[in-house]
């Protein structure tokens, strides 16, 4: 699992987005946010929707499918192109669905993503992805 630092608010608001797979062949994206004591819960399909992914993906794929395609795009390169404060974490883990996306073709490799609060079983892997904020961050 890749967790990083994701600004989702101009200028200065992040939050820790957790991006992992699953399914048989690896096929279901799972991207969530880490939840932070102090730090409001985050709709990451909101904050993908401010980025306007239709633009990108365009409008055909159904209500929601340019947001999934952003959301996991973001943890996608996230992983691939790590950035300060970006961990790599393996354990058990837990996601508290918002939404689930069949999406209808293959994009980035992912047919399918679940999206929500995602929280690490192991008390120090929690504590260790909650930190890649630094503190620096709120």
């Amino acid at each position: 699992m890749t967790v990083l630092p994701l600004l989702h608010m101009w200028p200065d608001q992040y939050c820790a987005l957790a991006y992992t797979a699953t399914g048989e062949l690896g096929d279901t994206a799972i991207v969530g946010y880490v939840p932070i004591p102090g730090i409001p819960d985050v709709s990451l399909m909101d904050v993908a929707a401010r980025h306007e992914p239709q633009r990108l993906y365009g409008s055909s794929g159904g209500p929601g499918f340019a947001e999934a395609c952003w959301i996991i795009c973001t943890g996608w390169s996230g992983r691939g192109v790590p950035k300060r404060g970006t961990v790599e974490l393996t354990g058990a883990w837990t996601l508290h669905p918002d939404r689930t996306m069949s999406l209808g073709k293959s994009m980035y490799g992912y047919d399918r993503l679940h999206v929500g609060r995602l929280t690490l079983d192991d008390g120090e892997l929690m504590r260790l992805a909650q930190n890649v904020l630094g503190g620096t961050c709120t």
